[in-house]
């Protein structure tokens, strides 16, 4: 793994963790071109899990996960990212499986990452 991508994972997890209590538990980070793709394992936290076990607790997490991430990102890149890919953030697509504790976010940026 790249120092590059490495700092990358480390502030996702890190913001992750602020707003959640909890980061994910692995990340695995691929650059295309303009565009990060991550992957997170092991995002939930033991009370998400807990209400998770309902269809309307799997989906109530779900809801609140994706758009909580997606209205942070959109009010402000978390601090260092732009700086650290040479670019900047113009859209998150964020989503998780919360059965298999499975997120993925694609972050698209105004030129290739360098």
């Amino acid at each position: 793994m790249s120092k590059q991508i490495h700092e990358f994972n480390d502030i996702l997890r890190k913001l992750r963790k602020e707003l959640f209590g909890k980061g994910p538990e692995k990340i695995h980070t691929v650059f295309i071109e303009n565009k990060a793709i991550s992957t997170l394992y092991g995002n939930l936290t033991p009370t998400e899990k807990f209400i998770a076990r309902t269809p309307e607790g799997r989906d109530m997490v779900h809801s609140a996960r994706t758009k909580l991430i997606q209205e942070v990102y959109k009010n402000s890149p978390p601090e260092g990212m732009n700086t650290l890919v040479g670019a900047t953030l113009i859209h998150l697509f964020s989503d998780i499986k919360v059965e298999e504790d499975i997120g993925i976010s694609v972050f698209i940026f105004d030129k290739n990452i360098t």
